[in-house]
C-alpha cells in the first residue's frame, strides 16, 4: 500500500511539474509573437490545462500530504517529503497570485463550460481587477503569465526531485522507510 502511495505521489507531482514545465518551455517563442497571434493562441490552452491541473496540482499535493503522514517523522525521508509539499503549496500559491488574475483577464469574453467558467470567475485575492486595470498593456499580462509559469516549473521541479529522493530504496530505508 505505501509503495503504491510512493508511485501515485511521483506520477501526480510529476503531472502537475509537467504542465508548468511545458508553458515554461514554451517561453521563448511565446515572446516573439505579435499581440494578435498571442492573444489568438492564448485561449487554447484551458480546457486541458485546467483538467491536469486539477488533477496534478491538487492530486500532487494531497498525495504528497499522505505520504508525509505515513512517513516517520523526523526521518530524512520526512523532511524531504515536507519540503516538497512546501514547494508545492509555494508552486499554488504563484498560480493564484500571479497567474490566475491574467487568465481571468484573457478569458473576458470567451465562451466557456460551465464547471471551467465556475473556475475562472473565482478570484479568492481580488487579483483579478488589478490585471485587468486599463494601465497595464498586454506585454506586461504577458510577461506576468508567462513568467509565472517559470517560477511554477522551478518549484514543482523541486517538488518533483525531493519526492523522488524521499522514496527511492536508499533514502527510503535509511530513514527506516522502505516498502
Amino acid at each position: 500500500m505505501l509503495h503504491a502511495l510512493q508511485v501515485l505521489t511521483v506520477l501526480l507531482v510529476a503531472i502537475s511539474m509537467a504542465l508548468s514545465l511545458a508553458h515554461a518551455l514554451e517561453l521563448p517563442g511565446k515572446l516573439r509573437l505579435p499581440r494578435e497571434a498571442y492573444m489568438a493562441v492564448q485561449p487554447m490552452y484551458y480546457p486541458g490545462f485546467t483538467i491536469g491541473g486539477l488533477v496534478g496540482e491538487f492530486g500532487g499535493m494531497l498525495a504528497t500530504l499522505a505520504l508525509l503522514v505515513a512517513t516517520p517523522s523526523g526521518s530524512p525521508a520526512f523532511w524531504l517529503i515536507l519540503a516538497a509539499f512546501f514547494a508545492l503549496v509555494a508552486a499554488h500559491a504563484v498560480y493564484w497570485v500571479l497567474t490566475h488574475p491574467v487568465n481571468r483577464f484573457w478569458l473576458r469574453g470567451e465562451r466557456i463550460a460551465r464547471a471551467g467558467a465556475g473556475f475562472f470567475d473565482f478570484d479568492p485575492i481580488g487579483g483579478g481587477r488589478k490585471a485587468g486595470h486599463p494601465r497595464l498593456n498586454w506585454t506586461a499580462l504577458r510577461d506576468r503569465w508567462e513568467y509565472s509559469h517559470v517560477a511554477r516549473a522551478a518549484l514543482a521541479l523541486a517538488a518533483l526531485v525531493l519526492i523522488v529522493i524521499a522514496v527511492t530504496d536508499r533514502a527510503g530505508t535509511a530513514a527506516g522507510f522502505a516498502a
